[in-house]
């Protein structure tokens, strides 16, 4: 049985509805929570488009690992898939941004449920310069809640899966009931067109695309990869598979669109008495502007008079963003896994428990998770690193596309994706165009995380145990040229604008700095293409020697 078919002892127990449900649980997090407000901030009522470009470029993405979630059924897929493609320096260098991604994101919805939570139990967060922060026993409590993602990952898979579903179910019953009773209660056509606010493209088509980066709409979009990460835990892998990643992104970008609807329409008059980028902090002034701070959706219930809702909203915001934590705990195990798995971490990381668990990715996972709490203060200041750290993960995908179509024409693939250079190549340029409007601001700190990366893999390699796989750098060197690439046209754009003391030159104008880009990934995506690995080496690392 080769490599890319044998997971071990891993227990194949979710089911198509439980991967869908997943993939569905991943994605409605936090996100849904603050990103209708901040998609307004940055962009007014224009934030609908944004939602639908956001969930069409992750469509994109989501084909790309539907063929290679199918041909490749194994947990921890978007690492393993460019050590087939590229060898060991690629699939670390890419493993190790997925990783601090999908370690990140637990405890984001941690500090997602305990900022709202915040409105009756005012101990666990204070505000410092406007920003949410945790105080020392909301620092406990958050310690407490990523314990318990990891009691019910170490106790098993099937439990996971059984406990997810329920919450997934509750989760969409909420959201639904949001928008129902929003559209219901107050809609106010006016407020897509409001003159003194600015019309309905406030800040221009930059504000679109910058709320597709910076709102936490693609943040947002996220969880659908679960449908690949965990694609050796479901019998039917090949009919599953597909059916998560597209349903999971069909659904709930139908469920983010028409709640940004809803939002924009049931805003008071006074909300925009002050713009589109003052909404949350104008609901009505006091004590209701604090409230938006801490729980948008819940103050702007409270404020129709639906305090029942409102309450409902303060419990779902700590349902919601659990069980998202819940999910991308035992995500970010499964990467660690893979990461051992292909030779280039620590081994110990793929050790497996009687009950079908990678107990010590767990356990690093939970420990890592406590230290995001410590430098990361609130649940904005950390999408933007997510989203860019996760995309630019997804961006070896396509490349390992194009090169395992060429180097294995004849290995059966259930799932066969139309058109694909023209699709893989967009699902690439999304990556980058993500990477690049998130802004210089994240760009440079997502930099310093690769080259920590790379200091990790340098003592790796030279800590002396003789069991690491060759880096195999030409076949993998292409990553630099990416990546400095990325960050070279960030510091040259203008998002943010150069304004805000980001740091970023501020050179290359809106329609120019888009072309850029796509020239840019073709570029770089032929660089990959041609430096592939030959088709014995992709069969040695299937087989896992």
């Amino acid at each position: 049985m080769t490599g890319a078919q044998d997971d071990r002892r891993l227990k194949r127990h979710i089911g198509i509805f439980g991967l869908l449900f997943t993939a569905v649980g991943s994605i409605i997090g936090s996100g849904w929570l603050f990103g209708a407000l901040t998609a307004s901030q940055l962009a007014g009522p224009a934030s609908i488009i944004a939602w639908l470009i956001g969930a069409v470029m992750i469509l994109f993405i989501g084909l790309v690992f539907a063929e290679l979630g199918t041909l490749f059924p194994v947990s921890g897929g978007v690492v393993r898939f460019p050590h087939y493609a590229f060898g060991s320096f690629a699939s670390f260098t890419t493993g190790w941004i997925t990783w601090v991604a999908a370690a990140s994101t637990a405890p984001i919805e941690v500090l997602a449920a305990m900022q709202y939570a915040t409105n009756y139990v005012p101990w666990l967060q204070t505000l410092a310069d406007g920003v949410p922060v945790l105080t020392l026993p909301g620092y406990a409590v958050a310690t407490a809640l990523m314990a318990l993602f990891s009691l019910v990952n170490v106790i098993g898979i099937r439990w996971f899966a059984r406990v997810n579903n329920l919450l997934v179910a509750w989760k969409l019953i909420v959201i639904a009931l949001v928008v129902v009773v929003f559209l219901a209660t107050a809609f106010h056509r006016a407020n897509f067109s409001h003159a003194l606010a600015g019309g309905f493209l406030p800040f221009g088509w930059h504000g679109v695309f910058s709320s597709i980066a910076g709102a936490g709409i693609i943040f947002s979009y996220l969880g659908f990869r679960q449908g690949v990460e965990l694609a050796g835990e479901t019998g039917n892998p090949q009919r599953n598979v597909p059916i998560a990643i597209i349903g999971s992104l069909a659904i709930t970008a139908t469920i983010y669109i028409a709640l940004q609807v809803a939002f924009v329409g049931a805003l008071p008059d006074v909300a925009l008495r002050h713009g589109w980028a003052q909404v949350g902090t104008s609901f009505s002034g006091g004590a209701a502007d604090i409230a938006a701070t801490f729980g948008p959706l819940a103050a702007l219930a409270s404020l129709l008079g639906l305090s029942w809702l409102a309450v409902l909203l303060y419990i779902d915001a700590v349902i919601s963003p659990a069980d998202t934590g819940l999910i991308y705990t035992t995500v970010t195990s499964r990467i660690s896994y893979a990461m051992g798995r292909n030779g280039n971490a620590p081994k110990a990381l793929a050790r497996v428990s009687r009950r079908g668990v990678p107990w010590v990715s767990v356990i690093l996972t939970f420990v890592v998770g406590l230290i995001f709490f410590l430098p990361f203060p609130g649940w904005q200041k950390l999408v933007g690193f997510v989203t860019s750290a996760t995309v630019l993960s997804f961006g070896s995908g396509p490349l390992a596309l194009l090169c395992l179509r060429r180097e294995l024409p004849d290995r059966k693939r259930t799932f066969r994706l139309p058109w694909a250079n023209a699709l893989a190549y967009l699902a690439f340029l999304s990556s980058n165009l993500i990477v690049y409007w998130s802004g210089w601001d994240t760009e440079w700190k997502l930099s310093v995380a690769v080259l920590l990366g790379f200091v990790v893999l340098a003592i790796h390699e030279t800590s002396g145990r003789g069991d690491s796989p060759p880096l195999e750098w030409r076949s993998g060197f292409w990553v630099l040229p990416w990546l400095g690439g990325l960050a070279l046209i960030s510091y040259l754009g203008i998002y943010p604008a150069p304004a805000a003391g980001a740091g970023n030159l501020g050179w290359l104008p809106f329609g120019w700095s888009i072309l850029v880009v796509a020239l840019f990934s073709a570029a770089i995506m032929w660089l990959a293409v041609s430096c592939r690995l030959p088709r014995a080496r992709v069969e040695q690392h299937l087989r896992g020697t």
